[in-house]
């Protein structure tokens, strides 16, 4: 994918920060921050946010000063109190807990997971088995496999996919979790196209255009840089999936929640630094960064623009009386 503008190559000798964009929030995570936000001025506290409203420790401690009280499970939660759906979604098994404990609940499930959802419910209606390529245990996987748990078969390898023994191989299908790693998915849909021959998917990708766009920008930008430092928490799926990606890409890339955790041996012998944020990182986490870098000799900044981003979602029918917030996140 090409940038928007040409990309400046360093010749100055001076040391150079590359700021990626798109970079930071998506749609799906501006609409689940809002949802929080506008069901404590809409109710006032106490909100309860079933698991992490997005993966990102820096996005749950503010909400959790505004009010917010995260749990694990709704059984934490008091009889009919008011819960909210993280972005990452959740199984039947869980919308039927939360109604049989006559609970209000507020769904700030992201559209793009829902539509995965729906695709399983309509391929299992079909009588197929459903390939779900994703990663185990993470909270987006668990809500799609419980959508049809018999009829669906986890996958995070292509040594996973040879390892399939599938009930009638000419009515397979595949969904994949919507944060993964473009190339890994490829390698993975290859060997399924090898073994099941009449394998059929969505009729669009479930890679989210966020995920697809960020993974595109590290890799047009990875020839020009040393150093690749991408914002995020460790349990983010697609901040981790660009640390791959610049990996793979043969740079130094390293995952970091803010600059407290960039280590100073890091940055010797660097001139070229880029700089990323996955789909759930506040901006001035990355503000925070670059400043930082610019203290330590990076006098040189050029922001590298890969695609323009301009999707919205509607909030949840609970809230769509509400104009959105746009979550502004210190």
């Amino acid at each position: 994918m090409p940038s928007l503008k040409p990309i400046a190559p360093n010749t100055t000798g001076e040391k150079k920060i590359y700021l990626l964009k798109p970079r930071g929030f998506c749609a799906g995570v501006v609409r689940a921050i809002d949802v929080v936000k506008i069901a404590l001025d809409l109710y006032g506290p106490p909100v309860y946010v079933r698991k992490e409203i997005v993966h990102n420790k820096h996005v749950v401690d503010e909400l959790r000063e505004m009010g917010a009280i995260f749990v694990e499970e709704l059984a934490e939660v008091p009889a009919g109190g008011r819960a909210i759906f993280s972005a990452h979604g959740v199984s039947p098994a869980v919308r039927k807990e939360a109604k049989e404990r006559k609970l209000e609940i507020i769904d700030a499930t992201c559209p793009l997971v829902t539509k995965v959802h729906l695709e399983a419910v309509k391929f299992a209606r079909e009588g197929n088995t459903i390939v779900l390529i994703g990663h185990k245990n993470h909270d987006e996987v668990i809500g799609t496999l419980g959508e049809a748990p018999d009829k669906m078969f986890l996958v995070e390898s292509v040594g996973d996919v040879d390892a399939l023994e599938l009930p009638d191989p000419t009515r397979v299908t595949y969904l994949t979790q919507t944060t993964l790693s473009l190339d890994e998915t490829r390698d993975i849909m290859a060997r399924l196209q090898e073994r099941f021959p009449e394998i059929r998917g969505p009729k669009s990708q479930d890679i989210c255009y966020a995920t697809e766009n960020r993974q595109m920008a590290v890799k047009g930008v990875a020839q020009y840089c040393d150093l690749l430092l991408v914002v995020g928490s460790a349990n983010s799926s697609n901040s981790k999936r660009l640390v791959e990606v610049g990996q793979n890409y043969s740079v130094k890339s390293y995952l970091v929640n803010d600059w407290s955790e960039v280590k100073p041996e890091w940055l010797l012998g660097v001139n070229n630094v880029g700089v990323t944020a996955g789909a759930s990182a506040p901006e001035h986490l990355v503000e925070n960064i670059v400043n930082a870098l610019r203290h330590h000799g990076f006098g040189q900044m050029e922001e590298v623009e890969m695609v323009e981003e301009d999707v919205r979602f509607s909030l949840p029918p609970e809230l769509n009386s509400r104009p959105p917030l746009h979550s502004i996140i210190r």
